[in-house]
């Protein structure tokens, strides 16, 4: 099963945008890790984390990225039988919303306001829940930099409209009661404190600003964030065979443009944000058409076997 999971990997962690290819190789194992942590707990329940806000978009909506690899996480796991809890905050809300609701599994959202109070409020909540939340993936959700404020990758501060839920995963003042997993692609998301703070300063535009701070249990790097959710779900089929089928129900191309059409047409979400020219609605995430996407998930699915 390594040999497969090595495969998905390498498939996931191709670049993009960035040059990732130290911090995959000092990642890598992690896909597998994480898989395994989630397929051998017997009682599992998942929780993911995800929202990434543009303000400068038209309009202001989360990034497409992230999204979808939340749903098809969020429907693999259900179908297979693990309780999931997707969780947000306010400005991401209606985006999240939608590709929650476009799961064709019963998935349950938790949303936030952008403070600190309401946070901690959730995370009492999810820690005195009947079955409490044993693993919180956090897939394209920005982590506070050096500096304490989350930044865009153009060190833009987005700390007025983001939640502080990377508290769910490091607080100082709490004893954490779940394994963590980190997806991202960028540096400042969730779970790139695992790294070297030097490799995102020196590799990543901007790094010295945007690196991440929260570290995870797990860390999974890949080109494109969704593409880590990909693999996570393809390599906990790869890890349980006899659950293959009910994880990977709904892993496929008609799923993926679903999942995306939700998240542009009823949620909003937005791709190619840049300085000099905002984001808008569009069948793309990271500037890669959707086909280009819904063909590395269906290599990925042919890597499982």
């Amino acid at each position: 099963m390594s040999d497969k999971i090595d495969k998905i990997e390498a498939i996931v962690g191709r670049k993009v945008k960035r040059d990732i290819t130290r911090m995959t190789e000092l990642m890598k194992g992690n896909l597998e890790k994480a898989a395994a942590s989630i397929m051998d707990s017997p009682n599992a329940h998942v929780g993911i984390v995800t929202g990434f806000f543009i303000q400068h978009a038209t309009p202001p909506s989360p990034e497409t990225d992230g999204l979808i690899g939340m749903g098809h996480l969020a429907a693999g796991l259900a179908s297979a039988g693990v309780p999931v809890t997707v969780i947000t905050d306010a400005p991401c809300a209606k985006a999240v919303w939608a590709v929650v609701d476009a799961v064709p599994e019963q998935v349950d959202l938790e949303v936030t306001a952008t403070n600190e109070r309401s946070v901690r409020r959730l995370r009492k909540s999810l820690e005195s829940a009947d079955r409490p939340i044993t693993h919180l993936i956090a897939i394209e959700r920005v982590s506070p930099a050096a500096d304490g404020k989350p930044h865009r990758e153009h060190g833009w501060d987005m700390s007025r409209e983001t939640a502080p839920l990377h508290l769910l995963f490091d607080d100082p003042t709490w004893q954490r009661r779940w394994i963590t997993i980190g997806i991202g692609d960028g540096g400042n998301e969730i779970g790139m404190g695992s790294l070297p703070q030097n490799i995102v300063e020196s590799e990543i535009p901007n790094g010295r600003v945007i690196a991440a701070t929260t570290p995870a249990d797990h860390l999974i790097v890949a080109g494109v964030s969704n593409w880590g959710g990909y693999g996570l779900l393809a390599a906990m089929a790869c890890l349980r065979p006899q659950k293959a089928a009910a994880l990977l129900r709904h892993f496929n191309r008609e799923m993926d443009h679903r999942l995306l059409t939700a998240a542009v047409e009823i949620g909003q979400a937005v791709d190619d944000s840049r300085v000099d020219s905002p984001g808008r609605p569009q069948m793309s995430v990271d500037r890669i058409p959707w086909e280009q996407h819904a063909i590395l998930l269906e290599e990925i699915a042919a890597a499982v076997g």
